[in-house]
């Protein structure tokens, strides 16, 4: 598979992975529910972590936005 296709994909799952973690940072009613609380955390975990993988391959200027 092509390196930069790989790329968009962890892109696309990071993005995903962000928006999960926001809808959840809503229901942790600011971080006083401890299992919304914690899956939060690991989704924003998980975004940086994608995003951070596919930006060896994409631009910063093309994944950020």
């Amino acid at each position: 598979m092509h390196p930069t296709l790989i790329a968009y994909g962890n892109l696309a799952l990071a993005i995903i992975c962000e928006v999960g973690g926001s809808a959840l940072l809503q229901r942790s009613d600011w971080f006083t529910k401890l299992v919304p609380a914690a899956a939060t955390g690991l989704c924003y975990r998980v975004s940086f972590y994608l995003l951070s993988v596919a930006l060896k391959d994409i631009q910063l200027g093309v994944a950020y936005p």
